[in-house]
C-alpha cells in the first residue's frame, strides 16, 4: 500500500528550491561572508572559478549548488550554521532548519570542520554574534530549553507511532487473527478535492439556495490535491492557517487524520517540530475550562519534565506546530463568534473548548501554528468565514481506481480477488457503494463471506442498511466458525446484547453522547459489542490524572444505524414517537439550521429498515409478528411521502431520495416522485454517485417524464455513468463553469441510454470545438433529442460541416444554442453556408453572441443543396420548407456584401434575411439590392442600422420597379430601419386574372405591353427629415413607382411645398389606395388644398386631416379595376365603378377654424361629387361656425352623416342644432350629448318619413322648453324626442306637458333622469288620464329614473300605465287612486314595488274601472310571497268586474288579475255588504261561493312558487279548475299539502276546455305520469302542453305518448330537462310522425345519444308546421346534425332554431349552416357552445343573406377568430331584420372588430351586439365606438372583459354611453 504522501515530496531538495530564490537575495548582500564561509565547506579548488563573475547574485547562486553538490550533509552543516550566526527572516530560517533535519548545532557540529578555524564574523551578523558569547549563561538555558523541547518532541513522535503507527498495527493485526474489527481497512489514498475559501467571503451576504457545508462549489477552484499540498505555506509566517476538510460519512476522514500522524511520527513531516490531535467527540466530555497548555499536556501527552520549558518552546515554534481537531460536526455546543474570549486571551486564561478552538483558529492563541480541523458536511462557522484566512477541501473518498485497489489488497490472499473485482465493476450500485471508504469496507465483509460459501453464485443486498444486517449477521457468525448455526439461531443467541446494544446507541445520540464510560455500558453489551469489533477502547482524559477507559461505536454511522434499529424493534416506541423522530424538521426544511442531534444517517437506516427485505429480521428482533413491524414501517412510509409534498431544497432532495432508495419500494418511489413536480433543481452543492444511484431509482419508478437541472454542482464522472441507467429524463441542464471537454466526453457516453431526453443544456462551461464536436456526434444517435443548448462556453471555431453533417441525421431536431462562446465572424459565415445547405436546418439566428439553429421536421435524405446547383435546376425544384437567416450586428461591411449574396443566392427557400446592426453602407447595401431578383427571399429583408444615406434609401426604392415579388419597402433614417417585404412565389404564380382598370384616355400609355397584373406594393419612408434636395431625388424615383398600393410619408418636414410637389405627380400613381403624409407641418392653406382635391381627384374615398398636437393627413382611395384587353385602354368604359353609390368621407378634427374658414371649407365641400360623411370634430367651432355650416346643409345633396364631437355647444348652438331638421329636409336624426357631442343623420331623400332628435345630458332645464317646443312643432312628424338625463325637474315637466298637444305627432318621448318627483308623477298621470293620445306612459323613481311617455295620433285602444319604485306615501296613494278613477280608458295597470299595502291595494282594485272591455292589473310588491292563496283570492274578488285571468308569482312577488268589465256593473258597496249578513260560521262557504262567481269567466291560472294546503287545493280542484271557459292552466314550482301532486292531476280530469297545461318545476316522476296520462285524455282541446324540468325519465316520456297519440290539436310540447334518453325520445318520435299541427317543441337538457338524435329527426320532417326547434344542451353530436341538415328542407315554416352545447363539430356543423338556407323564415338561429370550425362559420356566413327575417343569431362560444369575422360580417349586413348578434366569448380580435364595425351602418334594425370575453383591443374597440355614431338604432355594444385598459373604456364609454366595458 501506497502512503497518501511520498517521502520526496518535502525531502531536502523541494525545501532548497523554494527557500533559493530568498536565500540568494540574502546572500548576495553579504557575498564576503559567504566566500569566507564555503571555503570552511568546500574544497579550494572548487572555488577557483569564481574571479570571472561579477554579478553578486550569480556569485552567490554558484556557491550555492557548489554547497548542494557537495552533499547532503555539507549543505546540513552550512544550513544549520547559516541559521546559527545570521539573522534571516523567520520563513526562510524555518525552511532551512526544515531542510537541515533533526537534532541540534552541537551534535551536528563534530561532522564539520573545526569551528575555531571559522574567518571573523562580518559585519551584519557580529551583533548577534556578540550577544550570544556575552550571555553564557543564557545560551546555557535556551540549550536545556531545546533539549526539553526536542525530548518532548521524541516523546510526542513515540505516543503517534504506539498509537497510530506500525506497533498499533501490528497489535491490530493480531488481534484480527480472532476477532473482525468494524471498519478497520486499510488505508488507501483518498481524493481530496481543494476550495477556494476567499469566494465565500465575498458570498456570505448573498442567499444561497443549497448549500450542503461546503462553499459555494460553482465558486471553487475543484482541483485534486495530495495532502502534503495542504501543509504548503499560502499565508505570510507568523500568521495561524486553517485547514478545513469535510466530508461525507464514511469518507475516511478519521484515517486520514491518523494516518497524518503516522506519518508525521516517521518524518515525514519535518515541517512540524510538534503534532496534536483532538477528537471532539472526547472533548464533549470535558465540563471544565481549560487553559492552552492544559488543552496540550494534560488532555493529550505530559512532559516528562520541564513543562514550562516545554511550554515556552512550544511558543516559540509556534510556526511548527500542527494542532488536529477532529469532528466538528460531532461537537455538541455551539460554536460561533461568540465563543472568542473576551478582550484578548492570555495563556492563563482558563476557557472552554469552544473558546480555545476559536482563539487558536483566529491566532489568538500560538499565533502562526497550523490547525486542521474535518467536519461531515454541514454548516461552517460562521467565524471561519468572516474573519480567518484559511484553506478549504473536501475529502471525495474513492474514485473507481482506488476502489480497485482498496478490493485488491482486501482479498490479495485470496484466489477469487479477480471474481470478486468482477463483480463490482458490473454491478453499478455497488460500485457507487464502494466509493465511500466506509461501505467500500462493509461490502468488501459481505462479498468475502458470500464468495467464501458460495463460490459461484452471489447475492448481495441491495442497500446500505441491508449491508449492516448482513455484516453485523457475519461478524456474529464468523465467531461460531464451522460450528454456526443458521442466522436465526445465532440472532435469537445474542438477542439480548443486541437490543441492550441498540438502546446505548439510541440513548447516546439523544443525550449528544458519542463516548461512554465503563459504568454506562452493561457488562454483556460490552462484552458482545468489543467481540465482534463494534466497540472501540481508548484512554480519555479530561485532566492530567490518570485517564480513564472510553468506548465509543467505531464509526458514528454504526450507532447511527443501530439506534434506528432500536426505535423499530423496542416495543416502548409507539408511532406517534416515531414519527416524531423520523420528521426532524430542522433537517429537512430549513437550510442552515445546525442540527441539533447526530443523525446525519439515521433517517436513511429507518427507512431502510422500513423496506420488506428487513422484516424477517426485525420481526426475529423484535419477537413480534409481522403486523406489528409492518405497522411500524407503515408509519415511516407514510412520513416520508409527507416529506415529499413540502418544500425542498437541492440536498434535501436527493436526502428523500436516498431514504426511498433504501426503501426499495417502487409504489413509495412513484409516489414521491410525482410530488416533486417533475422537476429537480439542484444547486451549489456536491453530488455523488450514490447520490445520483438514489435520484435514478426515485425517478425511474415514475411514469412521468422529469426535467433534472444541475447548476454549479460538484459531480464527478462516475456520476455521469449511473445517469446514463435514467429512462425517464425529459430535460437534462448542466450550468457548470467546470465542465469541459472530459465532461462533455463522459456525458457523451451516457446519452444513448436516457431513451426519452428531449432537451440538452450544457451552459456556462469549458467546453471547446473538440468537446461540442464529441457531444454531437452521441447527439446524433439519440433520435428522440429535440433541442441542445451550449451557450456560454468556448467553442470558438466549430467544426461547422461536420457537426451540422450529424444534426441533420436528428430527425426531431428543433434548436441549438450556441450563443456567447464568441464565435469568430469567418465562423459565423460558414455557419450560415451550412444551415443554408442543411436540408432540416430552417432558421439560423446571430445576433452579437447570440448564436442559434432552428431545425423543422425530417430532413429524410435529401442531398445538400450545395451539391445541388440549385440556380441551373430551379425550374425542376420547388421549395418544401422556408429558412430564416439572422446576422445582425456581426460587423459586415460593404467587404462582405458579395459572399453574403452568393449565401442567398445558394439558398432556393429563403423566407426571412436579417441584416440589420452591421456596417454594409450604401455600398454593401447597393451590391446586394442588385442581385434582389435572383434571391429567392418569400417574406422580408432586414437592412436597418446599416449606415444609409439618402442614396441608399433611392437604392431601396428603385427596386420596388426592378424586383417584381417585392411587396413593401419601410425606411427610416431617423430610426434607422430599412426593411423589404416580399410576396411568395407561389402566390405571383398562382396570381388568378384580374379585369385592369380603365382611366383616362392619358392612361393609354399602358399599351397592351401590360397583359400581366401588377402585385400592388407598399412604401412606408417615415421620420427621416428629408432637405428639399433630398425631396426631388426621391420623388424622381418615387414617380416611377406606378404600382404602389400604400404610401407612407409620415414625419418628413415635407411641409405646404413639399406637398404641393407630391400631388402634381400623385395621378401617375395609378394602383394608390392610402396615402399618409403625417406630422408634416402643413399649414391650414394645405388643409383648402387637400379638400380641393377631393374633387379634382375623383378616386379618393375618405379624408382623414387633423392639425392638432399630432399632424394626420390620411387619404384612402377606391379600388381601381382594370380590364384586360387584346386591344389598347379603353376610356369609354367607368373608370371607377365601385364609388359611385358608395359615397366620400372628409375629416378634420383638431384644428381652430373660424366662421370664415368655415364658409370657404363648405363652398370648397359643396363642388365635392358623393361626399356623403363630414366630420368636424374637435375643432372649437363657435356659434357662428356652426350656424354658417348648417346653412349650407342643402347643398350638400349626398351627405348622410355630419359629426361634431369634442365641441362645447351654447344652449343658442343646441337650438341651432335642434332647429337643423327645419332647415333640411333631409334629416332623420339630430343628436346632442352633453353638450359637446352632435350627430346629424341625413336620407338619401326630402319624403315623407319621420324625424327623431335626441338631446341627452344638455342642462335643458324649463327656460328652454318654450323654444324647443316652437322648433318641434314646426317640423311635425317626429318618431322620438329624447331629454334623458337633463335638468327639467317637476315645473319643466308640468311645462312640457302643457304644450304637448301642440305637436300633432306618433313618436316616443323619453324624459328620464330629469329629476322628477311623486309630485311630477301624479301630474302626469292627471295628463295621461285626460289625453287623448297619450298611449302609454312608463315611470321609474329608482336609480334608472326612467320617464316614458308614447304619443299617437291615431285612436289608439291601449292605455297602459307602469308606474315602479316610486316609493309613494299614503298621501299619494290616495291621489293616485282618484285620478285612476277618472282614467276610465285604462287597458293595463302595472304597479311594481310603490310601497303599495294591501290596503291600498284594495282601495286600487276599487277604484280600477273600465267602461267596457278588458283591463290587466299587475301589483309587485313584497307582501305578495307573504300572503297565502286564500287571502290573495279574497283581495282578487275586490275587483270590480269579471274575473278572466288570475296569475301569482310569489318569487317575482307578482299578483296579477285580468278583468272584463260588463255593459253593467253590480254596485260594489251592495256586493260587500251582501257577505257581511253571512254569519261567522258559513262565512267559508259564502267565499267559495263568491269567488265561483267572480270567476265565472276565468280563462287563464297561473300560480308559481305557491304552497297550497288542503282547503286551497280543494277549492283548485273542485272549485277553480272545472270552470267551464278555463283554457289555461299553470302550476309550477310548487308544492301541495300533504296530499302531493296525485290530488291535483286528479282534478285535472276536469278540465275538459284547456287549451295549456304547464305542470313545469314540479318534481313530476315516472310514476305519476300514468295519472297524469288519464287526465289529458279528458282534453280533446289541447294545444300546449308544458312539463319542463321534472324527471319523468324514458319510462314516463313512453307512457306519456300514449296520451300524445291521440291529441291532434297539440301545437306545442316541452319536455326539456326531463332526463329522457334514447327509449323514452324513440317512443316520442314514433307519435311526432302524426302531429301535423305541431309548432313548437322543447326537449332541451335531456340525455339521448347520436343515434336517438337522429331518429328524432327523422320525426320532426314529418311536423311540416314546425316553427320552434328547441334542442339545447343535448350533445347530439355531428351525426345528429347531418341528419338534421337532411331534413331541414322539409322544415320550411322553421323560425326559431336553438341547437346550444349540442357537441356539433366542423363536420356536422358545415352540413348544418349549409342546409339552413332553405329555411328562409327563420327568425333566431343559436349555435353557441359548439367548436363549428372556421369552415362551418363560412357557410353559415354565405348562407346569411338568405335569412330576411332573422332577427337574433348567437354564437357564443364557437371559436370564431379574425380569419371568419369578414365573411360574417359581409352576412350580417344582409340581414335586413337583424336585431340582436351574440359573439361573446370567442378569439376576435382588432380585426375582427374592424370588420364588424364597417357592417354596422349598414344594418337599420339592429339594436344589440354582444362582444363580452374577446380578444379586441384598443384599435378594435375605438373602430366599434366611431362606426356606433353612424347607428342611431343600436341600443349598446357589450365589451366587458376585453384587453381593453380602464381608461380608454371609460373614454369611450363618455363619449357614447351604449359602449358597455361593465
Amino acid at each position: 500500500m501506497q502512503p497518501p504522501f511520498q517521502n520526496d515530496d518535502l525531502d531536502m531538495e523541494a525545501a532548497v528550491a523554494s527557500a533559493r530564490p530568498q536565500l540568494v537575495e540574502f546572500l548576495s548582500h553579504h557575498l564576503g561572508w559567504l566566500l569566507t564561509t564555503s571555503r570552511h565547506f568546500l574544497p579550494g579548488m572548487a572555488l577557483n572559478g569564481l574571479d570571472g563573475i561579477t554579478d553578486h547574485r550569480e556569485k552567490a547562486s554558484v556557491l550555492l549548488d557548489l554547497l548542494e553538490k557537495a552533499g547532503p550533509a555539507t549543505w546540513k552543516q552550512f544550513a544549520q550554521y547559516l541559521c546559527m550566526e545570521c539573522d534571516l527572516p523567520l520563513d526562510l530560517e524555518i525552511l532551512l532548519i526544515s531542510s537541515a533535519g533533526e537534532g541540534n548545532f552541537s551534535q551536528k557540529q563534530e561532522a564539520g570542520t573545526d569551528v575555531s578555524a571559522r574567518p571573523s564574523v562580518p559585519k551584519g551578523f557580529a551583533g548577534r554574534r556578540r550577544h550570544r558569547s556575552s550571555s553564557v549563561s543564557d545560551k546555557d538555558v535556551k540549550q536545556q530549553r531545546l533539549d526539553s523541547a526536542e525530548k518532548y518532541r521524541h516523546l510526542l513522535i513515540d505516543s503517534m507511532r504506539q498509537r497510530y503507527g506500525s506497533r498499533r498495527a501490528a497489535g491490530a493485526a493480531a488481534q484480527e487473527q480472532t476477532q473482525p474489527l468494524a471498519f478497520s481497512q486499510a488505508f488507501v489514498n483518498l481524493v481530496i478535492r481543494h476550495s477556494k475559501a476567499s469566494h465565500l467571503k465575498e458570498r456570505m451576504d448573498k442567499p444561497r439556495q443549497d448549500v450542503a457545508g461546503a462553499p459555494e462549489p460553482e465558486e471553487c477552484a475543484d482541483t485534486a490535491v495530495k495532502v502534503s499540498d495542504l501543509f504548503c505555506s499560502v499565508v505570510p509566517s507568523g500568521t495561524t492557517k486553517v485547514i478545513f476538510l469535510f466530508g461525507k460519512p464514511g469518507t475516511g476522514k478519521t484515517m486520514l487524520m491518523h494516518r497524518i500522524c503516522q506519518k508525521w511520527a516517521e518524518g515525514v513531516l519535518p515541517q512540524f517540530l510538534f503534532t496534536f490531535l483532538f477528537e471532539f467527540r472526547q472533548l464533549n466530555l470535558l465540563k471544565r475550562k481549560l487553559t492552552l497548555k492544559e488543552l496540550l499536556f494534560d488532555l493529550f501527552l505530559q512532559p516528562e519534565d520541564s513543562p514550562d520549558a516545554v511550554f515556552q518552546n512550544l511558543l516559540e515554534n509556534a510556526w511548527r506546530t500542527l494542532i488536529i481537531f477532529d469532528g466538528l460536526d460531532e461537537f455538541a455546543a455551539n460554536m460561533d463568534l461568540s465563543s472568542s474570549s473576551k478582550g484578548g486571551p492570555t495563556l492563563t486564561s482558563h476557557m472552554s473548548i469552544s473558546e480555545l478552538f476559536v482563539d487558536l483558529c483566529h491566532g489568538k492563541l500560538l499565533p502562526g501554528c497550523t490547525v486542521l480541523v474535518t467536519s461531515r458536511p454541514k454548516r461552517l462557522p460562521n467565524f471561519l468565514l468572516n474573519t480567518v484566512e484559511f484553506l478549504l477541501a473536501e475529502i471525495w473518498g474513492f474514485d473507481h481506481e482506488k476502489v480497485e485497489e482498496y478490493v485488491s489488497h482486501y482479498f490479495h490472499q485470496y484466489s477469487f480477488k479477480e471474481q470478486a473485482i468482477a463483480h463490482l465493476k458490473n454491478n453499478t450500485k455497488l460500485l457507487s457503494m464502494c466509493l465511500i471508504p466506509a461501505l467500500c469496507y462493509v461490502v468488501c465483509v459481505c462479498l468475502e463471506y458470500l464468495l467464501l460459501k458460495h463460490q459461484r453464485s452471489v447475492e448481495l443486498p441491495q442497500t446500505m442498511t441491508q449491508f449492516y444486517i448482513k455484516m453485523l449477521l457475519i461478524f456474529i457468525n464468523k465467531q461460531q466458525g464451522e460450528h454456526a448455526d443458521g442466522e436465526a439461531t445465532q440472532l435469537n443467541c445474542n438477542k439480548k446484547a443486541i437490543l441492550g446494544l441498540c438502546d446505548l446507541a439510541l440513548k447516546g445520540l439523544e443525550d449528544k453522547k458519542l463516548v461512554f464510560y465503563v459504568g454506562d455500558i452493561p457488562e454483556h453489551v460490552k462484552e458482545f459489542a468489543s467481540l465482534h469489533g463494534l466497540l472501540t477502547v481508548f484512554e480519555v482524559k479530561t485532566s492530567g490524572t490518570c485517564p480513564e477507559a472510553g468506548y465509543a461505536f467505531v464509526h458514528l454511522s454504526l450507532q447511527e444505524f443501530f439506534a434506528a434499529l432500536c426505535l423499530m424493534v423496542s416495543r416502548r416506541v409507539d408511532k406517534n414517537y416515531l414519527k416524531k423522530k423520523f420528521s426532524l424538521k430542522s433537517k429537512w426544511t430549513l437550510k442552515n439550521e445546525a442540527k441539533t442531534e447526530f443523525m446525519e444517517s439515521f433517517h436513511i437506516f429507518l427507512s431502510g429498515l422500513s423496506s420488506k427485505e428487513c422484516r424477517t429480521f426485525l420481526m426475529l428482533l423484535a419477537e413480534q409478528d409481522e403486523a406489528w413491524v409492518q405497522d411500524k414501517q407503515d408509519t415511516i412510509l407514510q412520513s416520508l411521502k409527507k416529506l415529499a409534498a413540502t418544500h425542498l431544497t437541492g440536498p434535501k432532495v436527493i436526502e428523500l431520495c436516498h431514504c426511498t432508495f433504501e426503501t426499495q419500494d417502487l409504489k413509495v418511489a412513484q409516489h414521491i416522485g410525482s410530488l416533486l413536480n417533475f422537476k429537480y433543481e439542484f444547486k451549489n452543492f456536491r453530488l455523488t454517485p450514490l447520490d445520483m444511484s438514489a435520484l435514478v431509482f426515485v425517478i425511474n419508478s415514475g411514469q412521468d417524464l422529469t426535467y433534472l437541472d444541475f447548476a454549479g454542482c460538484l459531480m464527478d464522472i462516475d456520476s455521469l455513468e449511473v445517469l446514463s441507467g435514467c429512462n425517464n429524463i425529459e430535460h437534462l441542464s448542466f450550468r457548470s463553469r467546470r465542465c469541459g471537454d472530459d465532461f462533455a466526453s463522459a456525458l457523451s457516453k451516457s446519452l444513448r441510454g436516457m431513451g426519452s431526453l428531449k432537451k440538452l443544456e450544457l451552459t456556462g462551461g469549458s467546453i471547446t470545438a473538440e468537446g461540442m464536436t464529441n457531444l454531437v456526434q452521441a447527439s446524433s444517435q439519440c433520435l428522440q433529442l429535440e433541442e441542445i443548448n451550449l451557450q456560454d462556453n468556448r467553442i470558438r471555431d466549430p467544426e461547422v460541416k461536420r457537426v451540422m453533417d450529424l444534426f441533420s441525421r436528428m430527425e426531431k431536431l428543433k434548436k441549438i444554442d450556441l450563443s456567447n462562446n464568441d464565435l469568430s465572424l469567418n465562423a459565423v459565415l460558414i455557419l450560415a453556408k451550412e444551415v443554408i445547405a442543411c436540408q432540416n436546418a430552417a432558421e439560423l439566428r446571430v445576433r452579437k453572441d447570440t448564436v442559434m439553429i432552428y431545425f423543422s421536421g425530417p430532413s429524410g435524405k435529401v442531398p445538400r443543396s450545395l451539391d445541388l446547383r440549385w440556380e441551373e435546376r430551379k425550374e425542376h425544384v420547388i421549395p418544401t420548407r422556408r429558412v430564416k437567416l439572422c446576422l445582425q450586428d456581426r460587423s459586415l461591411s460593404s467587404q462582405h456584401a458579395k459572399e453574403i449574396v452568393a449565401i442567398l443566392q445558394s439558398c432556393p427557400c429563403l423566407s426571412e434575411v436579417d441584416l440589420s446592426g452591421n456596417k454594409l453602407g450604401d455600398e454593401g447595401c447597393s451590391c446586394l439590392l442588385e442581385s434582389l431578383p435572383w434571391i429567392p427571399i418569400s417574406k422580408q429583408l432586414d437592412l436597418s442600422q446599416n449606415c444609409l444615406s439618402v442614396n441608399g434609401i433611392c437604392s431601396l426604392l428603385k427596386s420596388v420597379n426592378t424586383c417584381q415579388k417585392m411587396m413593401e419597402v419601410q425606411v427610416s433614417l431617423c430610426h434607422e430601419t430599412a426593411v423589404l417585404r416580399f410576396t411568395e412565389n407561389g402566390e405571383f404564380a398562382s396570381l388568378p386574372p384580374r379585369e385592369e382598370p380603365v382611366f383616362s384616355p392619358d392612361d393609354q400609355q399602358y399599351g397592351e405591353e401590360n397583359q400581366t397584373p401588377t402585385a400592388s406594393k407598399k412604401i412606408r419612408l417615415t421620420d427621416s427629415h428629408f432637405q428639399a434636395s433630398d425631396l426631388e431625388k426621391l420623388y424622381a424615383v418615387l414617380k416611377e413607382c406606378s404600382s404602389i398600393s400604400e404610401l407612407d410619408l409620415s414625419n418628413n418636414y415635407l411641409g405646404d411645398k413639399g406637398l404641393l410637389q407630391l400631388f402634381q405627380f400623385l395621378p401617375n400613381l395609378k394602383m394608390l389606395s392610402s396615402l399618409k403624409l403625417n406630422d408634416n407641418q402643413i399649414s391650414l392653406n394645405s388643409v383648402f388644398f387637400l379638400a380641393q382635391s377631393l374633387s379634382t381627384l375623383e378616386h379618393i374615398k375618405r379624408m382623414n386631416l387633423s392639425l392638432g398636437h399630432r399632424q394626420v393627413v390620411h387619404l384612402t382611395f377606391w379600388e381601381r379595376i382594370r380590364v384586360r384587353s387584346t386591344s389598347r385602354w379603353r376610356s369609354s368604359f367607368l373608370a371607377h365603378p365601385k364609388h359611385v353609390a358608395a359615397g366620400r368621407c372628409f375629416r378634420l378634427r383638431d384644428c381652430r377654424v373660424g366662421p370664415e374658414d368655415v364658409t370657404r371649407l363648405c363652398q370648397i365641400l359643396a363642388q365635392c361629387p358623393q361626399l356623403t360623411e363630414i366630420d368636424l370634430s374637435g375643432n372649437s367651432l363657435s356659434d357662428q361656425s356652426i350656424e354658417r355650416l348648417l346653412s349650407f346643409l342643402p347643398y350638400l345633396c349626398h351627405l348622410t352623416l355630419l359629426s361634431i364631437r369634442n365641441n362645447t355647444f351654447s344652449p343658442r348652438c343646441t337650438a341651432l342644432l335642434i332647429n337643423s331638421i327645419n332647415l333640411c329636409g333631409r334629416i332623420r336624426m339630430v343628436e346632442v350629448r352633453s353638450s359637446e357631442n352632435a350627430f346629424l343623420h341625413l336620407g338619401a331623400s326630402v319624403r315623407s318619413q319621420k324625424t327623431s332628435c335626441r338631446l341627452t345630458d344638455c342642462a335643458i332645464g324649463q327656460g328652454q322648453i318654450d323654444e324647443l317646443c316652437r322648433v318641434l312643432e314646426q317640423r311635425g312628424w317626429l318618431a322620438e324626442v329624447d331629454l334623458s338625463r337633463n335638468q327639467l325637474g317637476d315645473e319643466g315637466l308640468r311645462c312640457f306637458l302643457d304644450r304637448l298637444h301642440r305637436v300633432p305627432v306618433t313618436c316616443s318621448l323619453n324624459l328620464s333622469h330629469n329629476r322628477i318627483s311623486q309630485d311630477g308623477v301624479l301630474h302626469l298621470i292627471n295628463a295621461f288620464a285626460t289625453s287623448g293620445n297619450t298611449a302609454e306612459v312608463q315611470v321609474s323613481l329608482c336609480s334608472k329614473a326612467t320617464l316614458i311617455i308614447k304619443l299617437t295620433s291615431r285612436d289608439d285602444p291601449r292605455k297602459i300605465l307602469r308606474l315602479a319604485e316610486c316609493n309613494f306615501q299614503p298621501e299619494h296613494l290616495e291621489k293616485l287612486c282618484l285620478l285612476l278613477e277618472k282614467c276610465t280608458g285604462l287597458t293595463e295597470y302595472i304597479s311594481s314595488n310603490n310601497n303599495v299595502t294591501v290596503q291600498a291595494a284594495e282601495r286600487l282594485l276599487h277604484s280600477l274601472r273600465k267602461n267596457l272591455g278588458l283591463l290587466k292589473m299587475s301589483i309587485e310588491e313584497p307582501w305578495v310571497c307573504k300572503e297565502s292563496v286564500t287571502n290573495l283570492l279574497e283581495l282578487a274578488v275586490q275587483a270590480c268586474g269579471n274575473i278572466t285571468e288570475i296569475t301569482i308569482c310569489k318569487d317575482k312577488t307578482l299578483f296579477q288579475l285580468g278583468v272584463r268589465f260588463p255593459h253593467c256593473l253590480e254596485k260594489v258597496e251592495s256586493a260587500v255588504s251582501r257577505l257581511n249578513l253571512y254569519k261567522p260560521e258559513i262565512k267559508h262557504a259564502c267565499f267559495y261561493q263568491r269567488v265561483r262567481e267572480k270567476c265565472a269567466q276565468l280563462q287563464e291560472l297561473r300560480w308559481s312558487h305557491v304552497e297550497l294546503h288542503n282547503d286551497e287545493a280543494e277549492m283548485l280542484v273542485k272549485i277553480l279548475l272545472p270552470l267551464p271557459e278555463l283554457k289555461k292552466f299553470g302550476l309550477t314550482s310548487s308544492s301541495i299539502m300533504p296530499t302531493g301532486i296525485d290530488y291535483l292531476i286528479m282534478g285535472l280530469q276536469n278540465c275538459q276546455a284547456i287549451e295549456e297545461l304547464n305542470l313545469g318545476h314540479m318534481k313530476l316522476s315516472g310514476a305519476a305520469v300514468p295519472k297524469l296520462v288519464l287526465a289529458l285524455c279528458e282534453m280533446p282541446s289541447l294545444k300546449r302542453l308544458i312539463l319542463n324540468h321534472n324527471s319523468i325519465g324514458n319510462d314516463g316520456c313512453s307512457r306519456l305518448t300514449e296520451a300524445l297519440r291521440n291529441m291532434h290539436y297539440l301545437e306545442e310540447i316541452n319536455l326539456s330537462h326531463n332526463k329522457i334518453g334514447d327509449p323514452g325520445l324513440m317512443n316520442l318520435a314514433a307519435v311526432l310522425l302524426k302531429m301535423q299541427n305541431l309548432k313548437r317543441i322543447d326537449l332541451s337538457g335531456n340525455s339521448p345519444s347520436p343515434a336517438g338524435g337522429e331518429k328524432l329527426m327523422g320525426a320532426l320532417a314529418c311536423c311540416q308546421r314546425i316553427e320552434e326547434l328547441l334542442l339545447s344542451r343535448n350533445v347530439f353530436g355531428d351525426r345528429t346534425a347531418v341528419e338534421l341538415a337532411l331534413r331541414l328542407p322539409h322544415m320550411t315554416n322553421l323560425k326559431i332554431l336553438h341547437l346550444q352545447n349540442n357537441n356539433i363539430g366542423p363536420a356536422g356543423g358545415m352540413k348544418l349552416t349549409r342546409a339552413l338556407v332553405v329555411c328562409g323564415l327563420l327568425e333566431e338561429i343559436s349555435l353557441s357552445e359548439n367548436d363549428l370550425g372556421e369552415g362551418s362559420i363560412h357557410a353559415l356566413s354565405e348562407g346569411l343573406p338568405r335569412f330576411e327575417h332573422l332577427r337574433k343569431i348567437d354564437l357564443k362560444l364557437c371559436g370564431i377568430t379574425d380569419d371568419a369575422s369578414k365573411s360574417l360580417s359581409h352576412g350580417f349586413r344582409q340581414c335586413p331584420s337583424m336585431e340582436e348578434i351574440i359573439l361573446s366569448w370567442n378569439a376576435l380580435g382588432d380585426g375582427g372588430a374592424r370588420e364588424l364595425a364597417g357592417a354596422l351602418p349598414g344594418m337599420e334594425k339592429l339594436k344589440m351586439l354582444d362582444l363580452e370575453k374577446n380578444r379586441i383591443g384598443a384599435c378594435g374597440a375605438t373602430k366599434l365606438a366611431e362606426q356606433l355614431a353612424k347607428c342611431p338604432e343600436i341600443q349598446f355594444i357589450r365589451l366587458w372583459d376585453n384587453p381593453v385598459s380602464k381608461g380608454l373604456a371609460e373614454k369611450l364609454t363618455s363619449q357614447d354611453p351604449r359602449v358597455c366595458f361593465s
